[in-house]
Parts: structure tokens; C-alpha cells; sequence
């Protein structure tokens, strides 16, 4: 506007004003207040004070302020009709739309954020279906595997103690899928036939410490103890009743008298008061031990502890779990205890206890990659379920199986693109899934996992990982480790980290190769001995922006005159 000063009272008016409503006004009023800041008119009025009545509330008849009588801001003559809101300036036409706006929300004609999207006819019909954690009921391609956990695990259903069984294979080639089938339908036969047979499932990649094992395990089998007492009590209060009213009421029963009776539901009240759930933190382990063992053998059954990811246990806490589990049947007297263990790494055991090796691994069951023909089986069994009927094109499963053979038969990056390409089909309201559709997502799952690899990286690899992505960015190429460390050098002093030895950034860069992240290949340069030369195998771009949110590497404030160092060595 023309005056400066006179637009610094228009927005100190303004400011006045907004903050004496604050208290009197929620969201719900945020509509109301916008057509009554803006300077809508009145329709009530005669025109000529149309701009003065901006908010009732706060000021009365004679344009001042009703608390501080401070005049009304007043507007030049050159203004015209427009209002000066500190950042922005709106005309009164502009206004009178939001008016227009507003009434349409009123009249609840106006569409929502989601109201457009929620209008096209969805793909899936139960997308649950391609996430990993569903357990499908037929699992083509793996009968052999599973019959023969069967066959080991059938003497749970007699009382006596399954083998052990180790389950080894690649990601994605169907082994917790099929562990899980057949404990379910362990647990379901065994209910069938009335035995007392239980599976308990621990993900040994989040509970991966002895502590956490134990304590998942022992609150489990309490929570079931404290199920199994109440319903024990609420028989026995129930036949404590009937006899206060009938003299034979315990004929026929465990118990002779009332006093027995009475004796017995003051024990098993006694029981349930004991049961304590251990906390996540703070208990001595043997106490946590102790705990679990008493909780597990309170009454007769036999328990199959299905240990997923078991290798990332023994990798951060030792075989002491595994050597305790697999010993504990010696001295359990009601119950039994089997392990079901799943591990992507095969050699895992190499680094066990012998006795805990000769113990754990009774039963090997191995799980090889499914080849492009059985994925596309999968998809097809899946996609059945999960879209609706004619909802993909011919090309869409075939492709899928393809993308995911390529990469060791991994039936979970199957499924993921199945339901990514289902995913970016709807968001874009298509009728069918296509074969663009799967691109798309084989893209957009490859850029996801890269920037989760990278998001979670050291903070010494990022610092390596960056000097690669500078020199890449202004023009270097064939990189080698030297030039990497000059970088890397000037980038920890200028974020003020320790600095590691070339040696150990080369480890490092061997490490970034090993995620994919880097190609680095060794070269000879003859009398000048060999080198690694190195190349960027992810989006620059996309990496760039997912290391800089880290909060140390954010503070580098000008990264350009870093790369001198490959002309100053």
C-alpha cells in the first residue's frame, strides 16, 4: 500500500484484533471468522459502513475497540477496497467468493479431500490378503516341507515332546508362512481331540535379547494361567454354592467336605494372586527365568516356542535363550517344550554351542527359492482373493513373477508389487491394474528399500556415503577410495566427527558395496599398485535428500568447495 506506516497500524490493528477473539472462538468458528476479517458486506446494512463492523465482538457501534476504545484502522484514499493482512493482500471480490464458498459448505453441496477419491470403484476386494503377515489357507508349492513339519510335530498330539526343528531358507521363500499354517492347524486339532497343546510365536528381530524373550513368554503362559484359574474358581465358587444349599452336592466330587472345598478355592486364589507379570525392564534375568519356568509348567501341556528370525537373537544376545529353552524339559514336571526355529541365514549354527547345535538342530527343514512358474502360481492363488473379479490385465501377474524371480525367488517381493501396483492403479482411479502399474511400483519399491538402507546407516557410513555422492554430482567419475577419504576428511571436520583411517573407510565403501548402495570394483594400475573404483547404484537425487535429514550431516552449510579436495591431494 501507499503508506508504510500507515500499513504497519493496519496490521497492529489487525493483530489487536485477532488476539482478542482468540479466547472466545474454536476451530468451528475459523469459516466465520474469515468472512468477518475479509470485510464481507452486510447484508443488512445500507452499504455505507459495510467495512466497518469487522468484528462485532470486538468493537462496538462507534468503530472503536470495545475494551481499548482504540480507533478502527482507517485506509487511504488510494486503497481502494482491499486489506492488508501482513503477508498478503485480498480484494473484496475475493472475499465475496470465500463467502460463496463458505455458504456451499453450508449447504453441504461442496466435496471433501476424500470425497473424490473415495467416488471411483476400488480394486481390491481384500488387499489383507497380499501383506505378509496373512496366512494363507493352501500354500501352493511347499506340501513336501510342510507335511514334514507334521510329521515331526504329530507327537504333541500324544503328550510327548517334539523334535526340535531348525527351518532355513531366503527371504520371501514361504517359511514363516508355512511354520505358521501348520501351528495353526496343530492348535486346532488339538482342541479337536481335547489336548493340551499351545504354539507361541516370538519375532526374534524386534524381542531379540534373552530378557525379552523370557518375559514375552512368561507373561503369555500367565495371561493364559490367570484365564484358566478364573474359569477353575468360578466352577469351584459354583459347586461351593450348591452345597451351602443341598447335603449332597459333593457327592461325586474331589471333595469330601466343604472345609476341603473351601481349602481348595483359597489355594487356587492364592495361585492367582502369585502370578506376577514381568516387566520389560528391571528384573534380574535368573528371576525373569524362574518366572517363566514356574508359569509354563503350572499345569501339563506341550508348548512348540516358534523363534522367527532366530539367527538375529543369537547374533545380539548368544546362544544362552536357545541353550536354556532347549534344556529346560529336564526339569519340567507337567510340561513340554519344543523349538521351532526360522533363519535366512544358514550357517547361523556355526556359531553355537556345540551342545546347543547338537540339541537345537534335531530337524532340518530347508526352504529353496520358488522360480518364476511357482510365484506366478502364488500371485495368481492370491490375486483371487485379493481384487476383484477381471481387475488385472493378462500381463500384470506373469510380470510380477518375472521382477521377483530375478531377485532369489522371493515370493514377498511378489506379493508387495502385486499390491503396489494395485495401489498406484487405484490412487490414479484406472479400472484395471496394468502392466505400467507394475513399472511403476518395481520403481517405487526399489527407491522405498534404498531409502530405508540409507535413512538407516551409521553415521560415519553417510559421511563416506556423501563424499561418493559430491564427487558424482560435479562431474567425477571412475572414483577412487582416496579421493573418497579426502572428502570424507574435510565433512567430518566441518560436523566436527572423529575421523577414521583410510583403512577403515575402505571397509566401509566394501560395506556400502555390499548393501547395493556403491559399485566398487578393484582396479590395477599396474606399477602403481591397485585401487577401488567407485559408483554411485542408487537414485543421486532421492539419497542425497535422505542423508541431509539427518540432523548432523544437515549442518553442512556449503558442501561445493569440498570436492577441491580431489585437486588439492
Amino acid at each position: 500500500m501507499g503508506d508504510s506506516s500507515r500499513n504497519e497500524g493496519d496490521r497492529q490493528g489487525m493483530t489487536r484484533d485477532d488476539t482478542t477473539n482468540d479466547d472466545e472462538e474454536g476451530p468451528a468458528d475459523a469459516a466465520s471468522d474469515r468472512v468477518d476479517h475479509g470485510g464481507a458486506v452486510d447484508p443488512n446494512s445500507d452499504g455505507a459502513d459495510s467495512h466497518r463492523d469487522v468484528d462485532a465482538d470486538s468493537y462496538d457501534a462507534d468503530g472503536y475497540d470495545a475494551d481499548d476504545r482504540e480507533p478502527l484502522p482507517e485506509r487511504s484514499a488510494g486503497e481502494g477496497n482491499s486489506f492488508d493482512f501482513g503477508s498478503r493482500t485480498r480484494t473484496e471480490t475475493e472475499v465475496d467468493l470465500d463467502v460463496d464458498e463458505v455458504l456451499a459448505d453450508d449447504d453441504g453441496d461442496s466435496t471433501g479431500l476424500f470425497d473424490d477419491l473415495l467416488s471411483g470403484e476400488p480394486i481390491f476386494e481384500n488387499k489383507e490378503v497380499l501383506r505378509p503377515s496373512y496366512t494363507p489357507h493352501e500354500l501352493p508349492h511347499r506340501n513336501d516341507q510342510i507335511n514334514k513339519m507334521a510329521t515331526i510335530l504329530v507327537s504333541a498330539l500324544r503328550g510327548e515332546t517334539p523334535s526340535n526343528i531348525l527351518i532355513y531358507g531366503k527371504t520371501g521363500t514361504g517359511k514363516t508362512a508355512s511354520a505358521k499354517f501348520v501351528s495353526q492347524e496343530l492348535e486346532s486339532t488339538s482342541q479337536k481331540y481335547d489336548v493340551p497343546c499351545e504354539v507361541e510365536y516370538i519375532n526374534c528381530e524386534v524381542t531379540d535379547t534373552q530378557y525379552r524373550v523370557l518375559a514375552q513368554l512368561a507373561n503369555k503362559f500367565i495371561e493364559k494361567n490367570q484365564r484358566l484359574i478364573d474359569d477353575r474358581l468360578a466352577d469351584l465358587r459354583d459347586l461351593r454354592s450348591r452345597a451351602a444349599d443341598r447335603a449332597d452336592a459333593l457327592a461325586g466330587s474331589e471333595f469330601d467336605s466343604v472345609d476341603d472345598l473351601d481349602d481348595r478355592i483359597a489355594d487356587v486364589e492364592r495361585d492367582r494372586e502369585g502370578m506376577e507379570e514381568v516387566p520389560m525392564t528391571g528384573w534380574p534375568t535368573d528371576r525373569v527365568y524362574s518366572t517363566f519356568f514356574d508359569a509354563v509348567d503350572y499345569h501339563e501341556r506341550v508348548v512348540v516356542i516358534m523363534l522367527d528370525e532366530i539367527d538375529k537373537l543369537v547374533e545380539k544376545s548368544g546362544d544362552d535363550t536357545l541353550y536354556n529353552l532347549s534344556r529346560m524339559n529336564s526339569e519340567l514336571d507337567n510340561s513340554r517344550i519344543s523349538i521351532m526355529g526360522i533363519s535366512n541365514d544358514l550357517k547361523f549354527t556355526d556359531f553355537l554351542d556345540p551342545r546347543v547345535k547338537s540339541s537345537l538342530g534335531e530337524e532340518e527343514i530347508v526352504f529353496p527359492p520358488y522360480d518364476a512358474n511357482q510365484l506366478r502360481d502364488i500371485l495368481q492363488h492370491r490375486s483371487e482373493i485379493a481384487f476383484k473379479e477381471d481387475a488385472l490385465t493378462e500381463d500384470v501377474i506373469p510380470l510380477c513373477a518375472a521382477f521377483a524371480a530375478q531377485e532369489h525367488g522371493d515370493a514377498r517381493r511378489a506379493l508387495d508389487l502385486l499390491r503396489t501396483a494395485g495401489e498406484l492403479a487405484e490412487r490414479s482411479q484406472a479400472d484395471l491394474v496394468e502392466e505400467s502399474h507394475v513399472r511403476q511400483a518395481q520403481d517405487k519399491i526399489e527407491l522405498d528399500r534404498v531409502v530405508e538402507v540409507v535413512r538407516t546407516l551409521p553415521t560415519q557410513s553417510k559421511i563416506v556415503l556423501f563424499s561418493i555422492i559430491l564427487l558424482e554430482k560435479n562431474g567425477v567419475h571412475n572414483i577412487n577410495t582416496g579421493e573418497v577419504f579426502n572428502i570424507y576428511k574435510r565433512l567430518c571436520e566441518e560436523i566436527d566427527a572423529d575421523v577414521l583411517t583410510q583403512r577403515r573407510v575402505t571397509d566401509l565403501i566394501s560395506e556400502l558395496d555390499m548393501l547395493g548402495i556403491v559399485n566398487a570394483v578393484v582396479v590395477s594400475k599396474g606399477r602403481y599398485g591397485r585401487t577401488k573404483e567407485i559408483s554411485l547404484s542408487v537414485p543421486i537425487d532421492e539419497t542425497e535428500a535422505v542423508l541431509l535429514s539427518d540432523s548432523r550431516l544437515g549442518d553442512i552449510e556449503d558442501v561445493q568447495p569440498f570436492v577441491q579436495a580431489r585437486f588439492d591431494n
